[in-house]
């Protein structure tokens, strides 16, 4: 904290894991006080809300100044991102583009294996092509395992995916990223730890390799991605990572002999019905598998829609936990990890800064509750207790989140969690107001 001011600093988050401060990168720990004798609130954010579309709502430097958080994300190769930039060169976040990209990557292979484009035959391949085997980077390499009659282990752009049963990372890599005195994200500062346990994969990697001549024609793959609503700022790293993975498909000969097809849609947000039009369409158009939706709600308004026609549904940025028992025709798959894995970083970051009280504010939809009570089970679990958690939903469409933020206030935690989407704007800004946020 500078010394001097007379602003307290707040927790905002969603899926944190290292102890960083967030009060300038210092290390204040739990009940640190300002010269001026207020007490220091460290700030966190959430996948939904950590990235550089964030700033932009800002126009006061410092506004974000050292608020921290985290987001399944990978320490991504240059040469990758710089071939994502070749594709979207206005691109200035990369959240959750490598799984995106291996999304793309497992259908594709698991068609190859099955030697079939019929979903309802190559699901049964997609966990095995996560663990065991031999290992490969990238399509083509994996590509030649499978020609030469062997199981490949694909080590992706998100990491080491190895799949449990449930079809979703048993391990993932999570980014602990911060913001600066200039409102972006810093990126000297972002650091990548692993959370989960590659034991927990699966051990089934499914039927033998199919011989003989592929069927059922080309793979067709859908996108269901927020080009609008409250996760747009997601869209564009998406977008480019499910092209260029069609792209390096394609070059490396395509899959069952043909090219891929891609055939993109909008989901829009769970305020209206973009997603179940544009599932609509896709299914009419024939593909055999879609990627998305990025946020858990919308998956839930159409994945009966898309599992239910025999059509594969795996989504890069799902992780509402509610996704790793549905019923969904063993159709249903995610490269994101599952809150269970981000509430545990999460309760590792806020204890390990030393927060003996925390504050949660949560959007109240699959996302933001589901997060927000695997959260407080871990801080509880922990040591905490139940009295020291204060867990707050709110709707993320109101017009101001005035009486929040003022329960906010008046619980004084060590730490307040904002669980979020574009509306953490008007949150922090409201917490800046009174003082208690990230503002420097």
């Amino acid at each position: 904290m500078r010394t001097g001011t007379t602003a307290r600093c707040i927790a905002v988050s969603g899926a944190a894991l290292l102890a960083l401060t967030a009060c300038g990168g210092g290390d204040s720990g739990s009940g640190a006080t300002t010269d001026s004798g207020e007490k220091n609130v460290n700030v966190y954010g959430t996948d939904g809300n950590m990235g550089n579309a964030l700033g932009k709502d800002f126009d006061k430097n410092g506004a974000l100044a050292g608020m921290k958080g985290t987001t399944p994300l990978t320490d991504l190769a240059q040469d990758f991102k710089d071939r994502l930039v070749g594709v979207d060169p206005k691109l200035q976040d990369y959240n959750y583009a490598g799984e995106t990209y291996d999304a793309a990557t497992i259908i594709a292979l698991a068609a190859q294996m099955a030697g079939t484009n019929d979903a309802n035959v190559f699901k049964a391949y997609v966990n095995g092509v996560t663990f065991g085997g031999d290992k490969c980077t990238d399509f083509a390499s994996c590509l030649e395992i499978i020609k030469a009659g062997g199981n490949p282990d694909y080590d992706g752009a998100s990491g080491p995916l190895s799949f449990a049963d449930a079809g979703e990372p048993a391990k993932a890599s999570i980014g602990l990223l911060q913001f600066g005195s200039d409102n972006k994200l810093d990126n000297d500062k972002t650091q990548f730890v692993l959370a989960g346990d590659e034991e927990n994969a699966a051990t089934d990697e499914g039927p033998a390799i199919a011989t003989g001549a592929a069927t059922g024609g080309p793979l067709t793959i859908g996108t269901l991605l927020p080009l609008t609503g409250d996760l747009a700022f997601l869209g564009p790293p998406e977008v480019a990572a499910s092209k260029l993975a069609v792209q390096d498909i394609n070059a490396a000969g395509g899959a069952l002999g043909q090219p891929v097809k891609l055939v993109e849609g909008d989901s829009g947000d769970a305020s209206t019905d973009t997603a179940t039009q544009t599932a609509d369409r896709l299914l009419q158009s024939g593909v055999n598998a879609i990627i998305g939706a990025a946020s858990s709600t919308v998956s839930l308004t159409v994945i009966d829609r898309i599992t239910g026609a025999g059509v594969m549904q795996i989504s890069p940025a799902n992780t509402s936990d509610q996704f790793t028992n549905y019923d969904d025709n063993g159709l249903y798959f995610r490269t994101a990890p599952p809150d269970v894995l981000q509430a545990r970083a999460l309760a590792d970051l806020i204890g390990g800064d030393g927060n003996n009280t925390v504050a949660i504010l949560a959007r109240n939809d699959a996302y933001g509750t589901g997060l927000a009570k695997n959260t407080v089970e871990n801080l509880v679990s922990q040591g905490l207790s139940e009295g020291d958690v204060k867990n707050v939903t709110y709707d993320p469409t109101a017009a101001n989140f005035d009486a929040e933020i003022q329960q906010m206030v008046d619980f004084a935690p060590d730490a307040i969690v904002v669980i979020g989407f574009e509306e953490s704007s008007k949150i922090i800004q409201g917490l800046n107001a009174q003082g208690i946020g990230p503002q420097r």
